[in-house]
């Protein structure tokens, strides 16, 4: 396949020692393997980080983001954002993280934002993106899509903008983020310059990368994950998930929606489960998951931890619980089999 192709060439080119060597035997197999994977991430976000980041540079040239950032600027103004953060936040809604990434990338210059309004900025993205993918997964899973599609917006939406008014009323986190790696020139209409400052950005996410899956690595290898799981399992049992759907929840928390939906819609060909309790396993993933890779994701464009982390899963344990309180009088959980 050419993609095959392009990531064998790419690797032979970051690692020439290798070029002679078609099996590529004198690279030890780990580090084949994380550049391999890390390459390959890194192509498919590619393709969707460069197109957003040529959007908002051709709508910023023509005058459509300042357009469309009047639209959104009431919206943000209620989480004490800048309007062109609402741009960011449509594009992480209808594409990914790293779409929204991209889009921060490209105006974080003219934006000036502060730790907190990274912080809310954030938030806002942590709860709803990808919506048209993870959704379509959540309801293959068996959950309500326009249920969990409005707890994910609005729940988000009101979590910033309590974070947005503590920040305001206390004065906290009111320095300017200036992340080392987000190059300067971006916004500047000299297109020889966006280029090299985008291709910086391009290769600072590339060394993100291989140092998320790195860190992932080292956690599974020391059985971080594993002692986590453990952990968690009794707490979310406790909240009123179903204990043969809360390993699943977990690995979903830990790893990413797509990876526990994938496994409940698998779990579900086997053994019927109750609405209430797909709901809340949904539910819960919908709101908090993949708490490693989109965490670190968001602390390096300047996100406080205790915002974007402790409170997130603060607000999705209380969430959980009182909708576990809300359900309880439903049907018995498990439907017989049939």
């Amino acid at each position: 396949m050419l993609r095959d192709r392009v990531l064998t060439t790419t690797f032979k080119c970051l690692f020439p020692l290798t070029v002679h060597d078609p099996g590529l035997r004198f690279m030890p197999a780990y580090v084949r393997s994380l550049a391999l994977r890390c390459l390959s991430t890194f192509f498919v976000l590619l393709k969707i980080m460069l197109p957003v980041m040529l959007l908002v540079r051709l709508g910023d040239l023509y005058g459509l983001t300042s357009a469309l950032g009047r639209g959104l600027a009431p919206v943000m103004g209620l989480v004490d954002l800048p309007a062109e953060a609402g741009l960011i936040w449509a594009i992480t809604i209808l594409t990914s993280l790293y779409g929204g990434v991209g889009a921060f990338v490209s105006l974080q210059s003219e934006m000036q934002l502060t730790v907190a309004q990274v912080s809310v900025l954030s938030t806002l993205m942590l709860f709803a993106h990808s919506l048209p993918v993870e959704q379509a997964i959540v309801r293959r899973a068996g959950a309500s899509l326009l249920a969990t599609t409005a707890l994910r917006l609005g729940i988000g939406f009101a979590y910033a903008a309590f974070i947005a008014w503590i920040c305001q009323a206390t004065g906290v986190l009111s320095q300017v983020v200036e992340p080392e790696w987000l190059p300067t020139g971006l916004s500047t209409p000299d297109w020889g310059t966006w280029l090299i400052a985008t291709a910086q950005s391009l290769a600072s996410m590339l060394l993100i990368i291989v140092a998320l899956f790195i860190l992932l690595d080292l956690l599974k290898a020391v059985r971080v994950i594993d002692w986590l799981t453990r952990a968690l399992n009794p707490g979310l049992r406790l909240l009123g998930l179903n204990p043969d759907l809360a390993p699943l929840t977990t690995i979903g928390l830990l790893l990413g929606l797509s990876y526990g939906g994938g496994l409940i819609i698998q779990e579900t060909t086997v053994k019927r489960y109750d609405k209430r309790d797909l709901f809340l396993a949904l539910t819960c993933l919908c709101l908090c998951h993949s708490i490693i890779e989109d965490t670190a994701l968001m602390l390096a464009i300047g996100a406080d931890v205790w915002i974007i982390l402790a409170g997130r899963m603060a607000v999705t344990v209380l969430v959980i619980a009182i909708l576990a309180r809300l359900l309880l009088r439903r049907a018995p959980r498990e439907v017989p089999e049939t």
